[in-house]
């Protein structure tokens, strides 16, 4: 009964004071709503970066070209020298990888740009980037077809004039209208025609982190990748061998050997070279850097936003002493009607607690919100982290409490003979 009184009493007095209450609310509500919000969206830019990572081959192991140390191992470091065509890798050599390793990897993958162009068809156009590959290249890039097939080793082998596009090249240049499986397209670059049978067609899917997509950011001005084989596209170019190429682990194998494993094979088949040798690097410890990065980022932010938390309670116990002091004689009267200090002291303590509630709340609410639109925008699965909301709502009671609790003591230690007298 005496609690169900003193939150009476709190709500009373919480509503004859509308707008201060709502002032003092809002430190409360800043605090637990960014805590909230960048949690959210902080895991909401991590899960993004983690599935963009994992699209762009995370997980695979790609092998280059480096310069040589003394000691004969691979440099990391950039230099402005380049490689001649015969210190590259040699197809010869990338099919030796496989053949070696072909119990522990899937596929390889091999592939280089031919350069960007734009495909025609009296008006109607589409910005492409033409890109030569192999088969192994559709695994690795997790590419989804949606008709038809992609490149082969039978295309690769006959140097065909074959050419995967994407579906958004084909809503431009056929509008819907016919079926673009065997189709021929002409490809205009620089001074040059290139003309290709369409084998397949394949989904766009924006590889960017955040959403910016390669080249204009116009639907239609959008420039997708367009695949040939790969000797079509060595064909064109000056040189005929690869500055890297790309493997694809099987799943449960111990990637840190299979890297080490593959570097002493790499060290062994440019031992001859003088400047170079091959670097074996598996993308999977970037990847979870860069996630960790984030995580300790988005964590340093949201300490910063729970010091919001500290000034709202410090305005909480602000407007509790100013309360305090405008109510003197409603205490002097209640104690003078027999209320003990403990009574006065609780009430004071549940108004505080009840302010920091209702301010939590509204809090809350508004960093799920926020946190909801941050994933919607960053095309990433809705996560609200449980733990962080039912920590906030804790502290955000545990400050009404803590600021809450020397006004009380301040009103309960007041002398009823005093505060009747007090004007």
């Amino acid at each position: 009964m005496f609690i169900k009184e003193n939150i009476a009493l709190a709500i009373a007095g919480i509503k004859s004071s509308k707008m201060r209450s709502l002032l003092t609310m809002l430190g409360i509500i800043i605090g637990i709503s960014s805590v909230i919000g960048i949690v959210s969206i902080g895991s909401a830019i991590t899960s993004r970066v983690s599935s963009q990572m994992d699209k762009m081959g995370a997980n695979n192991i790609d092998i280059g070209i480096a310069i040589k140390k003394e000691d004969g191992t691979a440099s990391g470091n950039g230099t402005s020298k380049q490689p001649e065509d015969s210190d590259l890798i040699t197809m010869e050599q990338i099919n030796s990888f496989n053949e070696v390793f072909k119990d522990k990897i899937n596929s390889v993958s091999v592939q280089e740009q031919l350069g960007q162009g734009k495909v025609k068809d009296g008006y109607s156009y589409a910005n492409v980037s033409t890109t030569g590959v192999n088969e192994g290249y559709k695994q690795v890039k997790n590419l989804k077809l949606i008709s038809g097939r992609f490149i082969t080793d039978r295309d690769v082998k006959a140097n065909s004039k074959v050419a995967i596009v994407s579906d958004k090249l084909v809503n431009n240049i056929f509008k819907g209208k016919t079926d673009p499986l065997g189709k021929e397209i002409k490809v205009y670059a620089n001074d040059d025609i290139q003309t290709y049978v369409i084998g397949g067609v394949y989904q766009y899917e924006n590889s960017s982190l955040f959403g910016m997509g390669e080249g204009s950011t116009s639907e239609k001005d959008r420039r997708t990748s367009l695949y040939i084989p790969i000797t079509t596209e060595k064909a064109l170019q000056k040189n005929k061998n690869f500055e890297y190429f790309t493997v694809v682990p099987k799943m449960g194998i111990d990637k840190g050997k299979l890297v080490s494993d593959m570097q002493k094979y790499g060290n062994k088949m440019y031992k001859n070279n003088k400047n170079w040798t091959l670097m074996v690097q598996n993308n999977e410890a970037d990847a979870a850097e860069i996630t960790s990065v984030l995580s300790m980022i988005s964590m340093g932010i949201s300490v910063i936003a729970a010091i919001a938390l500290l000034v709202g309670g410090i305005g909480v116990m602000n407007i509790m002493l100013v309360s305090v002091t405008e109510r003197t004689r409603e205490i002097g009267t209640r104690k003078a009607l027999g209320a003990k200090s403990s009574h006065i002291k609780m009430q004071f303590i549940i108004e505080s607690v009840i302010i920091c509630t209702i301010g939590g709340t509204i809090g809350i609410i508004l960093g799920i919100g926020m946190g909801i639109i941050a994933c919607i925008v960053l095309k990433s699965p809705i996560s609200i982290s449980i733990p962080t909301i039912l920590i906030s709502f804790t502290f955000s009671m545990a400050i009404g409490v803590f600021f809450g609790y020397y006004p009380a003591k301040k009103a309960a230690s007041l002398d009823p003979i005093e505060a009747l007298r007090y004007e």
